[in-house]
């Protein structure tokens, strides 16, 4: 079935029907990634100025010659259509080179961008600790007394920035525990029995107990990044929303709508329910790498994106489930380091979405995808490799 099928008619036929149960499953997704507001609870970025448009250069990349890990040549255009791509975006120097969307999105329509919002919770809580409200070296039930019992009872704020909370919880897209689905539903992203409906705050509460000691090691674990959320919302005072518009979607200029997923009780999905557009995610990137200032105002804390930069236990990585995925990388306040000498930053989200940041080649790369498969080591080990001849070719 085509992506612009889906959902047509009144009502659409029942094959092409796009609910709770199937919104991340292919062909669906193709569909629901930047319609998810459709399917889901979600709460609006009160933004209420909007920046000017990006002004894209007269450049075409399809036949861009591209490298990947094991030294293959291809191409751009061939790179997009193996990927699943739905949205891929370029920017050099601060200027948009290439945007190419496709199956139905455009560039004013938010994607889904996944665990990418990891990394944007991540800028966040770097602006409450430079204005000292927000320890990063606190115990997290300093903040929210709800989790005491809980594994995050005696973690610290660090510990959930870098992931490296000891906890039972695994996540695992292909073989869901009970638990996983249990904490999906919470989420309000699967359906779920009216006697088994609990909210994602008490989940988080009621998380158990295991694995090694909290800071040992690196343990992917989404609802580390949501609690990370309820952290802010109770340092701030203000929902997730208010305060990534007022924060940062607002100075930086974004042109375009935005949203977060929510609960049934209103709680976000700060570990992976962010919508977006592509031209407001590349923003966001340049922001980044030009040290949190940008057109002359500084948004973000340099001494918080130096940090990201320049810290990370690469031993907890080490000992960590993602090591063979980057052998030299690290993981700091919820963003990835290649362990290059660039200084490659960045975010990934399940399906294929991606916010990749090479401050030496002054570029950044957004990839919106609608990929059957949640997650694919050595696939993304392969657009590492492509995203990172993008820069070595626009630089010459």
């Amino acid at each position: 079935m085509r992506p612009t099928d889906l959902m047509r008619g009144a009502p659409p036929p029942p094959q092409a029907q796009v609910t709770l149960a199937n919104w991340r499953q292919a062909p669906f997704s193709s569909w629901s990634f930047h319609n998810l507001r459709r399917v889901l609870p979600t709460e609006a970025l009160p933004v209420e100025r909007y920046g000017p448009a990006y002004t894209l250069e007269s450049r075409d990349l399809h036949r861009l010659p591209l490298t990947d890990q094991a030294g293959r040549s291809s191409s751009l255009s061939a790179v997009l259509e193996q990927t699943y791509t739905t949205g891929f975006l370029v920017l050099h120097r601060g200027r948009l080179v290439f945007e190419w969307y496709d199956r139905g999105l455009s560039a004013r329509r938010p994607h889904v961008i996944f665990s990418v919002t990891k990394s944007v919770t991540g800028a966040l809580a770097g602006i409450l600790a430079d204005r000292g409200l927000l320890d990063p070296e606190a115990p997290v039930a300093d903040l929210l007394p709800e989790v005491a019992g809980s594994a995050y009872e005696d973690a610290t704020l660090r510990h959930l920035l870098d992931m490296t909370v000891g906890s039972g919880f695994v996540e695992d897209y292909e073989n869901p525990t009970p638990e996983y689905l249990a904490y999906r539903a919470a989420s309000a992203w699967n359906p779920s029995a009216e006697a088994d409906r609990v909210d994602l705050r008490s989940f988080l509460s009621g998380l158990s107990k295991g694995g090694p000691p909290h800071g040992y090691a690196f343990h992917y674990v989404s609802p580390n990044s949501d609690l990370l959320g309820w952290a802010i919302e109770r340092a701030a005072g203000k929902s997730y929303a208010e305060l990534l518009a007022e924060e940062i979607w607002q100075p930086m200029g974004a042109e375009g709508e935005a949203y977060i997923t929510i609960d049934r009780l209103g709680a976000p999905r700060t570990a992976g329910g962010l919508c977006v557009t592509g031209r407001d995610l590349a923003r966001f990137g340049e922001l980044m790498r030009l040290g949190g200032c940008l057109n002359g105002k500084q948004i973000l804390p340099h001494w918080w994106l130096e940090d990201i930069h320049e810290a990370g236990d690469r031993d907890a990585w080490q000992r960590g489930n993602f090591a063979e995925f980057l052998p030299q990388g690290r993981y700091r306040s919820q963003w990835y380091q290649l362990g290059d000498d660039d200084g490659t930053l960045f975010g990934i989200g399940i399906h294929g979405q991606w916010l990749f940041i090479d401050p030496a080649q002054e570029t950044v790369i957004v990839k919106f995808s609608a990929d059957p498969v949640a997650s694919n080591d050595s696939a993304d080990r392969d657009l590492v490799s492509v995203f990172k001849s993008i820069g070595r070719a626009l630089n010459g």
